[in-house]
């Protein structure tokens, strides 16, 4: 039995695909550890029953999990970047002491990339093979999060990823934009190694009838009414870009329909207080982080899906891993965004994108939509369908593990 470790400063109860990754792998028969942190993503404090001293080793779906010790990363810069450092400190004295043995080590990299250091040592002293799997783009992304621009801080950043992607066997990406990223950065590193394999969803994301959901989901949190409901699940931060939702609903004062907010993060706050300022309470239902295995219910009880992004040349490279999960729903999508989301959108014919950021023709598309569905649900229908079947061809689990499977040997 060939045996995975996996690097990952998220993972369960912690709600990210690495997840169902693993579950699936040890489906496949791969004996998988998991070297991971305390949970405490988005809300920034360690979740219930875990701690530095509760929880440090369990086996969840057949996946060994071992917790290494860092710090909550809080709501404020600097509680997010003790947590990003003090993962791979922690990592840095595992490795000095493990006795887990692989033969694989599988990087899955969502910011922080200072979590990679600890595969990169554990393969390098093993000899074993080291694959990573690119979910945010260094040190882009550390721009982006932190507003810092300074070589100061960016180019040894910059040092850190080159030695790291040099070190890696094979490199995955999640979309066509990040292979020529990588490939072209100043270090070189050879087209060879570098290959676009997409997120798919769970198999838990699949369309559901809204008298399927009805029974699940109270009318307490989503009323029963004659609305057109658009939602957006997931982390609720800076980067996602939502500050046009308040801004288009002013817009909409006049129309049917309302935004279905399910998730939590640290632009909450902020959020609401936009909210408000622009008097659209009305406009807006808010609903608390849920299991993502209950999120096709909410989806199933809304009209629309939407995805959004914070203004910068990053995320016109991204293809969220939400998107691939409103089209396993079946569900149209309503995108402020360009680059690839709206390359797969266009495809697929599955919805509309406007620009980042522009409220005016993110309301516009919207009153256009209801307009033209006259509350008979045409919309949903017809571009679901086609979001279905573009996620058919080339997002499912199935497609992608079984490539993914043949890197394995």
């Amino acid at each position: 039995m060939k045996k995975i470790l996996v690097i990952c400063q998220y993972f369960y109860p912690e709600q990210f695909r690495i997840n169902d990754i693993c579950s699936e792998w040890v489906k496949r028969g791969y004996d998988v550890t998991v070297l991971t942190g305390i949970p405490n993503y988005p809300q920034g404090r360690f979740y219930d029953g875990y701690g530095w001293f509760k929880k440090r080793k369990e086996i969840w779906n057949g996946v060994k999990v071992i917790r290494i010790p860092l710090i909550a990363r809080g709501k404020t810069p600097i509680g997010l970047a003790l947590n990003y450092f003090s993962f791979p400190i922690s990592g840095f004295f595992w490795n000095l002491f493990t006795r887990v043995k692989a033969d694989y080590v599988f990087m899955f990299e969502t910011s922080p990339m200072t979590q990679c250091k600890i595969g990169v040592r554990y393969a390098k002293k093993h000899r074993v093979p080291l694959y990573l799997y690119v979910q945010d783009l260094w040190p882009e992304n550390v721009e982006i999060v932190t507003g810092v621009h300074s070589p100061l801080v960016i180019k040894p950043i910059d040092r850190m990823v080159d030695k790291i992607y040099k070190a890696c066997d094979e490199i995955f990406v999640t979309s066509p934009s990040f292979v020529k990223a990588i490939v072209n950065r100043e270090a070189s590193v050879p087209e060879s190694k570098v290959h676009y394999w997409p997120q798919y969803a769970e198999e838990f994301y699949r369309p559901v009838s809204k008298e399927e959901a009805r029974e699940q989901i109270s009318v307490g949190e989503i009323p029963e009414d004659d609305s057109f409901k658009i939602a957006f699940t997931g982390n609720i931060g800076y980067a996602q870009g939502l500050d046009i939702l308040p801004k288009a609903a002013k817009l909409l004062k006049e129309e049917n329909v309302k935004f279905v907010i399910i998730g939590d993060g640290r632009y909450k706050a902020k959020f609401l207080q936009e909210i408000d300022e622009s008097g659209v309470r009305d406009k807006f239902i808010m609903i608390d982080r849920q299991p993502a295995e209950r999120i096709p219910y909410y989806l199933g009880l809304c009209d629309a899906a939407f995805i959004s992004f914070m203004d910068t040349e990053l995320f016109t490279w991204t293809i969220p891993a939400k998107l691939q999960s409103y089209m396993a729903c079946g569900m149209p999508i309503i995108a402020a965004a360009k680059g690839e989301t709206e390359r797969v959108v266009t495809e697929a014919e599955c919805g509309v994108c406007v620009g980042i950021g522009d409220h005016e023709g993110l309301a516009k598309a919207i009153s256009t939509i209801i307009a033209n569905d006259n509350h008979k649900h045409a919309y949903r229908k017809l571009c679901g369908l086609k979001s279905r079947k573009y996620f058919d061809e080339h997002f499912t689990k199935k497609k992608l593990m079984d490539e993914f499977e043949e890197y394995l040997g």
